[in-house]
């Protein structure tokens, strides 16, 4: 067992982001027809590396449910036409927005889009309604740099847990 720290981190006003403005080429688009399988495939592009599972046996119809929810908005990061990354912002009670999930497909990291990508889901999250707060949990189990990019954009920690993960083997 090794021990996988969690980081729960928000930000309480619109004014608290430290955007980066330059995209290096990364355009961002909504996907207005929602599709349980793109964002399936998304789930699975992108955390495949860092041991994204609790999805992983979920049904069509479990898909479906969270996926084509209207408390669910999803957009992706293209560069030269080809899905780089993504983030999903899902609507909680008392107008409160959850950065759900967030990253980029492996062939993309470290070309630059990390922190644009997440300064577009929090203007996109603050944009959405009237929130209250916009959060997002991270773990050690997330890129190195998860954290620091998280709070390079303005997101405060307010709540750290640690707890044991079993070991998996490649």
């Amino acid at each position: 067992m090794n021990a996988v720290t969690t980081y729960y981190l928000e930000m309480t006003s619109a004014s608290m982001i430290n955007a980066k403005t330059e995209s290096n080429g990364l355009e961002i688009t909504e996907c207005r027809i929602k599709q349980f399988e793109f964002n399936r495939f998304l789930y699975q592009m992108v955390g495949q590396q860092w041991e994204w599972t609790d999805k992983l046996a979920w049904s069509d119809d479990q898909w479906k449910e969270f996926a084509e929810n209207d408390n669910l908005r999803t957009w992706v990061g293209y560069y030269q036409g080809t899905p780089a990354g993504y983030f999903e912002l899902q609507k909680q009670a008392g107008e409160v927005i959850e950065l759900a999930y967030f990253g980029l497909i492996p062939d993309f990291i470290g070309m630059g889009f990390g922190g644009y990508l997440l300064s577009q889901a929090i203007k996109k999250a603050w944009e959405w309604g009237k929130p209250e707060k916009v959060w997002v949990h991270t773990c050690t189990l997330d890129h190195p740099n998860a954290l620091q990019n998280y709070q390079a954009r303005g997101f405060e920690i307010f709540r750290t847990e640690t707890r044991n993960h079993p070991v998996t083997s490649p």
